[in-house]
C-alpha cells in the first residue's frame, strides 16, 4: 500500500522531469515576477491601488498560463488560444480598475488598467521564453510612466508665445491712461 501511495505522489510531481526544465520554469516565473514587480512598484509609488503584489501576480499567472500548455506539449497553434484567453481575462481584470464619473471626461484607472494588461503581456512574453523582449517592454513602460508625465508638465507649463496673445495685450487700454 505505501509503495502505491509513494508511486502516486511521485507521478503527480513528475511534470518537471529534469534540472533543465526545472531551471527554465523557475527562471521564467522569477523574471515575470520581477518585471511585474517593477511596474507594480511604480504604480504603488503613484498611490494606485494595483501595486506590486497585483502586478507580480498578473505577470506570474500569465507566464504560467503559457508554461503549462508548453510543458504539456500543446501545439503552438493551440497555444494562441491560450494567449487569447489570457488577454481577455486580464482585460476584465483591468476593466474592474476603471471608475467612471458623471461623464466620459471623468474616468479614473485607465493607466492602471493598461498597466495590468501590459504586465500580462510581459508575463506571456516571459512564459514564451522571450525574456529580452519582456525586459525591453518593461523599460519602455517605465519611460511612459516616469518620463512622459514630466515631459507633459514641461510642455504644459511653458507660456504660450503666439502672436495673437501679444496683439491682445497691445489692444488693451493702459490703466495709467484712464481718467480718475
Amino acid at each position: 500500500m505505501w509503495e502505491q501511495i509513494v508511486s502516486t505522489i511521485s507521478a503527480e510531481f513528475s511534470d518537471l522531469d529534469d534540472v533543465r526544465e526545472i531551471t527554465q520554469m523557475s527562471l521564467r516565473l522569477l523574471i515575470a515576477a520581477l518585471l511585474g514587480g517593477i511596474l507594480g512598484w511604480e504604480r504603488e509609488q503613484s498611490g494606485k491601488a494595483a501595486g506590486i503584489r497585483t502586478h507580480m501576480l498578473v505577470a506570474i499567472g500569465a507566464a504560467l498560463f503559457i508554461l503549462i500548455p508548453q510543458q504539456a506539449g500543446i501545439p503552438d497553434a493551440e497555444l494562441s488560444r491560450v494567449i487569447q484567453g489570457v488577454i481577455t481575462g486580464v482585460g476584465f481584470l483591468g476593466a474592474g480598475a476603471i471608475l467612471k464619473g458623471n461623464d466620459e471626461k471623468h474616468l479614473k484607472g485607465l493607466t492602471t488598467a493598461a498597466g495590468i494588461w501590459l504586465t500580462a503581456a510581459i508575463g506571456v512574453a516571459t512564459g514564451l521564453g522571450r525574456e529580452s523582449s519582456a525586459i525591453l517592454c518593461t523599460l519602455l513602460a517605465l519611460v511612459v510612466l516616469f518620463v512622459v508625465p514630466k515631459l507633459l508638465q514641461v510642455f504644459e507649463s511653458k507660456p504660450k508665445s503666439d502672436d495673437n496673445s501679444k496683439s491682445d495685450d497691445n489692444n488693451k487700454p493702459d490703466d495709467h491712461n484712464k481718467p480718475l
